[in-house]
């Protein structure tokens, strides 16, 4: 979802674009990583590839989350710096951030608190590769950065039920449900935690803003500057969706972080500011939904 977004973006601004997904080029084999930036050296890299996944992913997979996330970063920071490359700008996430910090998050609050521990593999991971961004900045005097988005959303995320996000689980659980005649809709918690969404394509436009204008050690926050409970963001998703139901909570599973809401004051400076609102988000990921998961939802 973010690679794709970044690199039309990129192209609609007149840049030459090449790179690979996860799923054409196993970034934890380190060979075929190091092939690839040697024969294609280009003059900036954006780190998207990652292993991602909701909650219950990981829950279950916590080896994975941080293992797999270790070798990717490692890999491609590495190659970058053999093969002279720049400019790297590496993607983390929100999750990085204490699980109490005081809001809205600023960037000096990392490491000041424990984490979440429903994330804490996948937090972990992130935290070493932004430490590792700002120790090739310092050996190697690399004008490499690092920048934190908040929970993203938007055209190609992904919908499955067992490892996707929030976000795009409830709009597959609530398209399931009025395609199939169901009464009601369940979901994890008791829909109190407050989230804020960004809409894809505006962390595009951020990423290409930050290539451009900044070159510091600090991470930058990318959010959207609005936030929404769960329970808030089910009933939104169910009236773009058009379910009529009830929606249930199951309290015995857990809620996460109860609020993570970014300072994104850096970006603001930047001139940067988002364009595309939650409400106007959920329609247009609805209807990429609809164009290209049909057949998967109705199974």
């Amino acid at each position: 979802m973010v690679g794709s977004a970044i690199s039309q973006k990129a192209r609609n601004q007149g840049y030459e674009v090449s790179g690979k997904s996860s799923k054409e080029l196993d970034f934890t084999n380190k060979s075929l990583t190091f092939d690839e930036l040697k024969n294609e050296r280009p003059d900036v890299l954006i780190i998207s590839a990652a292993k991602v996944g909701g909650i219950g992913a990981n829950f279950k997979y916590p080896v994975d989350f941080l293992s797999i996330n270790l070798q990717i970063q490692a890999n491609l920071l590495e190659a970058a710096n053999l093969f002279g490359i720049e400019r790297v700008l590496f993607l983390g996430s929100s999750c990085i951030y204490p699980k109490f910090a005081s809001q809205p998050i600023q960037e000096s609050a990392l490491l000041t608190g424990a984490l979440e521990p429903t994330n804490e593999p996948y937090a972990l991971a992130k935290i070493a590769g932004l430490k590792l961004v700002q120790a090739y900045r310092k050996q190697y005097l690399r004008s490499w950065i690092s920048a934190m988005p908040t929970n993203l959303y938007g055209p190609k995320d992904n919908f499955d039920q067992e490892s996707a996000h929030v976000l795009p689980a409830l709009v597959k659980r609530f398209d399931s449900a009025k395609r199939n005649g169901h009464s009601s809709v369940t979901i994890w918690g008791d829909g109190s935690p407050l989230r804020e969404f960004l809409y894809v394509e505006d962390l595009a436009d951020a990423c290409l803003v930050l290539i451009e204008k900044y070159d510091d050690v600090s991470p930058v926050n990318i959010g959207s500057g609005e936030e929404i409970s769960i329970k808030d963001l089910a009933r939104a998703i169910a009236k773009v969706i058009g379910f009529d139901g009830q929606i249930r909570y199951d309290t015995s599973r857990p809620n996460g972080t109860p609020r993570k809401f970014l300072d994104s004051s850096l970006m603001s400076n930047l001139g940067w500011s988002p364009s595309i609102n939650l409400e106007s988000g959920l329609k247009l990921t609805y209807e990429w939904f609809q164009a290209n998961e049909m057949n998967e939802s109705s199974q």
